[in-house]
């Protein structure tokens, strides 16, 4: 009997967009303790971007199935299997080892590099790299919570603890600023943003900004930071550009937290370590997040009905112009590839 067949999107390391392809092979079956699950949506991040351009910090192995963030229907389960049913909706942690604690090399394999993604029509995954999603979001929102929303919550909770009442500065409108922002009003926080675009300073006042820094008129906008903090600076900022991490660093308070995110845009720039010394902030790298994190994140999500922000949304057969869209850079909120 022959088997059934399905469609997945495979990409070569450093091949840019024509290194994208799509493939049919069978549909893979559920082992020990894994399960099969059909996919209903996935959302591109700027990992995605470095991947593709050949710059990607952690191992990419050859012909990967492309992209680490998607949202799904368990389908099928394998022997042991105890954390899902079919007919479950669940994301899938883009570190899936990676269960509580501290980040460690241990934990590096992530999905959509070294171990196959998720722009596939099915995908089998071990039960502990699943969590269910929240019940008032659609797949195609449930999509955008693996990196971006976990790489803002743990900035946001998994140092330095924000609370009500402080201040966090947000960089730029890129996914991981802008769940940072909502989340940061969740907790009851200022946000203060910065952007190059009057229209998207507009919008990142509607999301819930307090003020916003254009940071082209103001290239040093730390001066403006302090100024808008009577001189004391931010408790937090989730820096995710690395060239401007000095303004990043001068922005903070004696004692705050700079959460370092990556190389999302531009090069990074040395920084003047007195200026790291008497600035007395503390800099956090932040690798996305664990299982027990993104628990506690859609746990949130779940209780405020905390609504992701999606610029534009593509069907499965046009995922290369998914791709081509988020090499532009101008869009706001996450791009989603629906499979419906």
């Amino acid at each position: 009997m022959k088997e059934k067949q399905m469609k997945s999107y495979h990409i070569q390391y450093g091949g840019g967009l024509n290194g994208l392809s799509l493939k049919q092979h069978p549909i893979p079956k559920a082992g020990a303790r894994e399960v099969l699950i059909k996919m209903r949506a996935n959302s591109l991040s700027y990992r995605d971007v470095n991947i593709l351009a050949g710059n990607y910090p952690l191992p990419v192995k050859p012909d990967v199935i492309a992209v680490s963030d998607g949202a799904g229907e368990v389908v099928a389960t394998g022997d042991g299997v105890t954390r899902a049913r079919p007919g479950d909706r669940v994301a899938v942690n883009m570190f899936p080892l990676w269960l509580d604690g501290p980040f460690g090399w241990d934990y590096a394999p992530q999905i959509g590099g070294s171990l196959d993604g998720l722009l596939t029509e099915y995908a089998v995954v071990h039960e502990d790299a699943i969590v269910p999603i929240p019940d008032h979001l659609t797949y195609e929102e449930a999509a955008t919570l693996p990196c971006a929303a976990l790489t803002a919550w743990n900035a946001l909770t998994g140092g330095k603890p924000l609370r009500a009442g402080e201040t966090v500065l947000t960089l730029g409108s890129g996914s991981v600023s802008l769940f940072a922002l909502q989340f940061a009003k969740l907790f009851g926080a200022r946000v203060i943003a910065t952007t190059s675009d009057e229209v998207k300073a507009q919008r990142l006042k509607a999301l819930g900004a307090s003020e916003v820094i254009n940071y082209r008129q103001t290239p040093e906008f730390s001066k403006a930071v302090r100024e808008l903090t009577q001189g004391n600076g931010v408790d937090q900022v989730v820096e995710v550009a690395g060239s401007s991490m000095e303004q990043s660093i001068l922005s903070t308070r004696a004692g705050g937290q700079v959460n370092f995110i990556g190389r999302m845009g531009g090069e990074s720039k040395p920084v003047n370590l007195t200026t790291l010394f008497m600035s007395a902030a503390h800099i956090r790298p932040i690798a996305v997040g664990n299982r027990s994190q993104f628990i506690a994140m859609n746990n949130a999500i779940a209780v405020n009905k905390l609504k992701p922000v999606i610029d534009r949304v593509f069907p499965f057969a046009q995922a290369k112009e998914a791709f081509s869209y988020l090499q532009t850079g101008n869009y706001f909120g996450k791009i989603v590839i629906t499979h419906s």
